[in-house]
């Protein structure tokens, strides 16, 4: 995914779990006016790819300034319209839904102390089981979406992936795993790799880990159930 993207100390740099997330955007279909929202876009990558479909209506958020920043000088440069706001995930968002909402939200397992409020491991860091944020996404996005409106989110085998299958269908959505993805260890999961082993979270010859994009549908016929 070559871009030339403004990228401030601490803020994510787009790898292969965003390669991923955008590859699964882009099989959605979104008619003239749809609504996207990008939750925790970093350097707006995802939202400069989503503004550049036809007559759709981009909205990107992130709690981190400098993201904000950032995302906002790589829409501008593009001469794309995109509202980009700062704040913690839907705060900001209040009443508004969309029709479609896209994440890479942080989701490696680390430490049960949370991050610092500034720096660089707030961007993957997701507590001990990587769920940190994970399970309030699950929890909040399904008032946000339009009806007949989709997630697209994405992270770790590591993480739990029936868990997070699970509370989107408890929250009346339709979810599924719809692409997968090998990618190698990065200095992160190299330098926790010991503590994840220890915990019995990668076993001995693990050094790559699976990626998945979870999409899940809102419809007034949602039954609740899940698909693997």
């Amino acid at each position: 995914m070559a871009m030339f993207l403004l990228r401030p100390p601490g803020v994510y740099r787009p790898q292969g779990d965003t390669a991923l997330l955008a590859a699964a955007f882009r099989l959605i279909h979104l008619p003239r006016g749809a609504r996207v929202l990008d939750v925790g876009t970093g350097t707006g990558v995802i939202a400069v790819i989503a503004a550049q479909r036809d007559g759709v209506r981009v909205t990107a958020v992130d709690r981190s300034l400098r993201a904000v920043l950032a995302a906002r000088f790589n829409t501008l440069i593009r001469g794309l319209e995109v509202r980009v706001v700062h704040g913690d995930l839907f705060a900001p968002l209040a009443g508004e839904v969309f029709d479609l909402i896209v994440t890479n939200p942080p989701y490696v397992p680390g430490n049960a102390v949370p991050p610092p409020a500034h720096g660089r491991a707030r961007a993957w860091d997701a507590g001990l089981d990587g769920r940190r944020i994970l399970d309030r996404i699950c929890s909040l996005a399904p008032a946000h979406l339009a009806d007949g409106g989709s997630l697209l989110m994405v992270h770790s085998v590591l993480s739990d992936v029936e868990a997070s299958l699970r509370r989107l269908g408890e929250a009346g959505l339709t979810a599924s795993v719809v692409a997968r993805q090998r990618e190698r260890f990065g200095p992160v999961m190299r330098a926790r790799e010991e503590s994840l082993r220890a915990r019995g979270l990668l076993q001995p010859g693990d050094n790559d880990e699976e990626l998945v994009v979870i999409r899940a549908d809102k419809s007034e016929y949602a039954t609740g159930r899940y698909a693997a």
